[in-house]
């Protein structure tokens, strides 16, 4: 279509054509300001609507095993399966490409967080759900549990709890208690109060947070692992990340797939 000039446009008005509330100079002519029409009779573009913003599943709350002890150490001995379990905390560079490693080896994980390190890095407990791992409280601060009045023990189990519940809509799905293999009955109890049904122990010690290198780590794990174990791995430490290949590649050949604690006892 040709755009009209100042000149033709003049002659058009005098001439009455009709041209401007017809719409023909709107459409030649891309400028609003040009077209001749008053504001409040210019067309307005029309807004989509936006679209609502999901609201991410509340993750899963902890489970009663009905045949598991109160403290579990391990799974059943019986299916290849082992559940690689991780201290949640230190920085989250390193907890990224972790977890980034074991996706892309078709490896799940079991993360117990420490509340402050969540209170950092809240964003971290999204990720670790959005992968398909398993998440869970490891206290709030992680002090030697077993140690602390039963006050201080309690706050550092709920505190983490709170934090969880705020972040995922659920308290977590495993407790384990901070500087320790094993919770003193005392720190079980307060556990099973909050919620947790079950204290989550180990029976393989990885022993990656004395940074021996990630060799000693890999051969730690695969001299002491086998069907059904639960062993223990940290974040923050650039060992355990140079390490997961070559653990998950043995895990692989001997037929060990791993899954998240929840999976491996289901």
């Amino acid at each position: 279509m040709v755009c009209v000039t100042t000149t033709d446009r003049r002659g058009a008005l005098r001439a009455g054509a009709g041209l401007v509330t017809g719409g023909v100079l709107a459409a030649g002519c891309g400028s609003a300001a040009g077209s001749g029409q008053p504001a409040a009779t210019r067309p307005t573009a029309s807004l989509a609507p936006t679209p609502a913003k999901a609201t991410p599943r509340a993750a899963p709350a902890p489970r009663a095993f009905p045949r598991q002890p109160a403290q579990i150490s391990h799974g059943p001995r019986d299916h290849p399966r082992i559940a690689l379990t991780f201290h949640g905390q230190g920085d989250p560079a390193l907890a990224r490409a972790l977890l980034t490693e074991a996706e892309r080896r078709g490896a799940r994980v079991t993360v117990l967080a420490v509340g402050s390190w969540l209170d950092e890095h809240p964003q971290m407990a999204r990720r670790i759900l959005d992968g398909g791992h398993d998440l869970g409280n490891h206290t709030q601060r992680h002090l030697s549990i077993n140690t602390l009045p039963e006050a201080d023990a309690r706050a550092e189990i709920t505190g983490c709890a709170d934090r969880l519940k705020r972040l995922t809509g659920s308290i977590g799905s495993w407790f384990r208690p901070s500087r320790a293999q094993a919770a003193s009955p005392l720190v079980e109890r307060l556990a099973r109060a909050a919620g947790y049904p079950h204290v989550l122990s180990y029976d393989v010690d990885s022993l990656d947070h004395t940074r021996p290198g990630p060799a000693a780590v890999t051969r730690t794990v695969l001299t002491e692992v086998t069907a059904g174990s639960v062993v223990s791995l940290h974040f923050g430490y650039p060992d355990t990340v140079a390490a997961l290949p070559d653990v998950l590649q043995e895990l692989d050949r001997r037929g060990l797939h791993a899954v998240t604690t929840t999976e491996l006892l289901s």
